[in-house]
């Protein structure tokens, strides 16, 4: 991907932010609701925004990673939160990494691992999401199996 079409794809990641609406900018089209079978703990891994932007930026990985099978996120199921490091001192960003299993449009059923790291969404407003789903890691962004985020 270019700079530049790298720059128009944060803008319009930006323009979808609940902050836009007041600027005059209308939020882009939300993916259909997905059925969700938790097992949360009250952390934010649950949260409907969490899973909105997984399933939305799933489906555009899905899209524009060459060999990737065109499938859909349709649930998540057994989401829960398996560790926690918060803001401190010494580590100035807290996170929150999650795990669950997601049903797949072609009927299959994978892990998936996320962060949520406090503050550091688009220009540092909200919350930053990363997430791995097994299988569909082909440029081993996060380590091979989704290291990374486990």
């Amino acid at each position: 991907m270019t700079r530049f079409a790298h720059s128009a794809l944060a803008a319009l990641v930006a323009l979808s932010t609940p902050f836009a609406a007041p600027l005059g900018f209308s939020q882009a089209a939300h993916s259909a609701d997905l059925s969700v079978y938790t097992e949360d703990d009250g952390s934010v891994c649950g949260e409907a925004w969490v899973l909105n932007k997984i399933t939305d930026r799933f489906s555009y990985q899905v899209l524009h990673v060459p060999h990737l099978p065109q499938v859909a996120i349709t649930d998540f199921r057994n989401i829960r939160q398996h560790r926690y490091e918060p803001a401190s001192d010494e580590w100035p960003i807290g996170r929150h990494y999650c795990r669950a299993t997601v049903n797949l449009s072609d009927g299959r059923d994978r892990s998936i691992f996320y962060l949520i790291e406090e503050g550091q969404g688009f220009a540092s407003i909200g919350d930053n999401v990363e997430f791995c789903v097994s299988g569909f890691d082909r440029w081993l962004v996060y380590n091979g199996r989704c290291r990374v985020l486990r």
